[in-house]
Protein backbone atom coordinates (compact mmCIF):
# COMPACT_ATOMS: atom_id res chain seq x y z
CA UNK A 1 0.00 0.00 0.00
CA UNK A 2 1.20 3.54 -0.65
CA UNK A 3 2.26 5.82 2.15
CA UNK A 4 -0.61 7.86 3.57
CA UNK A 5 -0.88 11.43 2.48
CA UNK A 6 0.29 13.62 5.35
CA UNK A 7 -2.58 15.36 7.09
CA UNK A 8 -2.71 19.06 6.31
CA UNK A 9 -5.31 21.72 7.06
CA UNK A 10 -7.04 20.97 3.75
CA UNK A 11 -6.91 17.15 4.06
CA UNK A 12 -8.78 15.70 7.03
CA UNK A 13 -6.82 13.05 8.97
CA UNK A 14 -9.54 10.50 8.29
CA UNK A 15 -8.94 10.81 4.53
CA UNK A 16 -5.23 10.09 4.95
CA UNK A 17 -6.13 7.06 7.09
CA UNK A 18 -8.57 5.79 4.45
CA UNK A 19 -5.95 6.24 1.74
CA UNK A 20 -3.51 4.16 3.80
CA UNK A 21 -5.97 1.26 3.84
CA UNK A 22 -7.78 1.84 7.14
CA UNK A 23 -11.09 2.73 5.49
CA UNK A 24 -14.31 1.37 6.97
CA UNK A 25 -17.86 1.54 5.74
CA UNK A 26 -20.38 2.78 8.29
CA UNK A 27 -21.73 -0.75 8.75
CA UNK A 28 -18.21 -2.04 9.44
CA UNK A 29 -17.70 0.81 11.91
CA UNK A 30 -20.94 -0.17 13.64
CA UNK A 31 -19.63 -3.71 14.08
CA UNK A 32 -16.74 -2.33 16.13
CA UNK A 33 -19.23 -1.53 18.90
CA UNK A 34 -21.00 -4.25 20.89
CA UNK A 35 -24.75 -3.99 20.81
CA UNK A 36 -26.69 -3.41 23.98
CA UNK A 37 -29.90 -5.09 22.81
CA UNK A 38 -29.81 -8.73 21.90
CA UNK A 39 -26.06 -8.72 21.33
CA UNK A 40 -26.29 -7.18 17.85
CA UNK A 41 -23.83 -4.53 16.71
CA UNK A 42 -24.67 -0.84 16.40
CA UNK A 43 -26.87 -0.20 13.37
CA UNK A 44 -25.30 1.66 10.41
CA UNK A 45 -28.05 4.31 10.67
CA UNK A 46 -26.77 5.14 14.16
CA UNK A 47 -23.23 5.52 12.84
CA UNK A 48 -24.59 7.72 10.02
CA UNK A 49 -26.29 9.93 12.63
CA UNK A 50 -22.97 10.19 14.54
CA UNK A 51 -21.36 11.42 11.30
CA UNK A 52 -24.05 13.89 10.22
CA UNK A 53 -25.55 15.18 13.47
CA UNK A 54 -23.17 13.96 16.14
CA UNK A 55 -24.07 13.02 19.67
CA UNK A 56 -24.06 15.13 22.80
CA UNK A 57 -21.98 14.44 25.87
CA UNK A 58 -21.43 16.89 28.68
CA UNK A 59 -23.18 19.67 26.76
CA UNK A 60 -20.83 19.28 23.78
CA UNK A 61 -21.69 17.85 20.37
CA UNK A 62 -19.15 15.31 19.14
CA UNK A 63 -19.16 14.03 15.53
CA UNK A 64 -17.55 10.95 14.04
CA UNK A 65 -15.06 11.94 11.34
CA UNK A 66 -15.96 10.55 7.93
CA UNK A 67 -15.68 11.46 4.27
CA UNK A 68 -18.10 11.05 1.43
CA UNK A 69 -16.74 8.94 -1.42
CA UNK A 70 -19.27 8.79 -4.22
CA UNK A 71 -22.49 7.55 -2.68
CA UNK A 72 -20.77 6.05 0.39
CA UNK A 73 -19.56 7.40 3.69
CA UNK A 74 -16.19 6.08 4.89
CA UNK A 75 -14.46 6.41 8.22
CA UNK A 76 -11.48 4.71 9.88
CA UNK A 77 -10.63 2.81 13.05
CA UNK A 78 -8.55 5.77 14.21
CA UNK A 79 -11.49 8.14 13.64
CA UNK A 80 -13.70 5.82 15.70
CA UNK A 81 -11.06 5.81 18.46
CA UNK A 82 -10.91 9.64 18.42
CA UNK A 83 -14.72 9.79 18.52
CA UNK A 84 -14.91 7.50 21.56
CA UNK A 85 -12.10 9.41 23.31
CA UNK A 86 -13.83 12.75 22.66
CA UNK A 87 -17.13 11.38 24.02
CA UNK A 88 -15.37 10.06 27.11
CA UNK A 89 -13.59 13.38 27.72
CA UNK A 90 -16.78 15.39 27.22
CA UNK A 91 -18.73 13.17 29.63
CA UNK A 92 -16.09 13.29 32.37
CA UNK A 93 -17.28 15.34 35.31
CA UNK A 94 -15.62 18.70 35.75
CA UNK A 95 -13.26 19.14 38.64
CA UNK A 96 -15.17 19.60 41.86
CA UNK A 97 -15.05 23.13 43.25
CA UNK A 98 -13.10 23.53 46.47
CA UNK A 99 -15.17 22.87 49.57
CA UNK A 100 -16.79 25.91 51.12
CA UNK A 101 -15.47 26.60 54.56
CA UNK A 102 -17.84 28.34 56.88
CA UNK A 103 -16.72 30.77 59.55
CA UNK A 104 -17.66 30.57 63.17
CA UNK A 105 -20.13 33.18 64.45
CA UNK A 106 -17.37 35.05 66.29
CA UNK A 107 -15.14 35.12 63.17
CA UNK A 108 -18.09 36.41 61.15
CA UNK A 109 -18.70 39.20 63.70
CA UNK A 110 -15.02 40.21 63.67
CA UNK A 111 -15.05 40.37 59.84
CA UNK A 112 -18.25 42.45 59.87
CA UNK A 113 -16.78 44.86 62.41
CA UNK A 114 -13.57 45.20 60.40
CA UNK A 115 -15.58 45.89 57.19
CA UNK A 116 -17.72 48.45 58.99
CA UNK A 117 -14.60 50.22 60.28
CA UNK A 118 -13.10 50.26 56.77
CA UNK A 119 -16.31 51.75 55.35
CA UNK A 120 -16.42 54.37 58.08
CA UNK A 121 -12.79 55.28 57.39
CA UNK A 122 -13.54 56.06 53.75
CA UNK A 123 -16.66 58.03 54.64
CA UNK A 124 -19.30 55.65 53.43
Amino acid sequence: MADPTPASPSIPPVLAEIQSGEGLSLSAAGRLFPGHRGGRAVDPSTVFRWVTKGTTAGGRTVRLEAVRAGSRWLTSRSAVARFVAALTDAAAPAAAPPPVTSRSPSARQRAAAKAAAALQAIGA
